[in-house]
């Protein structure tokens, strides 16, 4: 096996010109859409749904969370709605969700997580998940 000899991180330079890529920085971005982030975010905020606010195996009825992104030149706005059980302390619940869920987007997509607004769809308590929706 050969080895790149020279100063540290001319190997990857050297290796970018033999094989006729430009260097990463001339190659261009990656875009994500903003539907994929916030399937990201979907799924970031049913585990910090399960995990933050405590959800009671009997609250398995939860509606699952949604979410919308809106991704801008290298940052992202997100807008979460999700169902919590009550009793909780709302707003500490809603800070760490939002915390979770900004961190878990950020961790996956490279983006930087601007703004994340929870929306509280409803309150379910444990007799709640018995009956179906009043209409």
């Amino acid at each position: 096996m050969k080895t790149p000899s020279g100063p540290p991180g001319e190997g990857s330079s050297l290796s970018a010109r033999t094989t006729g890529l430009p260097p990463p920085a001339e190659r261009g971005a990656t875009v994500i859409p903003d539907r994929v982030v916030a399937r990201i975010a979907a799924q970031a905020a049913r585990t910090a749904q399960s995990r933050r606010a405590a959800v009671p195996p009997d609250l398995d009825s939860l509606e699952a969370p949604s979410a919308s992104a809106a991704v801008r030149i290298g940052s992202v706005r997100l807008h979460l709605t999700m169902d919590l059980p009550y009793p909780t302390d709302i707003p500490r619940v809603c800070e760490r969700i939002q915390q979770d869920v900004a961190d878990k987007v950020a961790q996956m997509t490279g983006l930087r997580v601007g703004e994340v607004v929870l929306t509280v769809r409803r309150l379910m308590t444990a007799a709640d998940t018995g009956r179906g929706r009043v209409r």
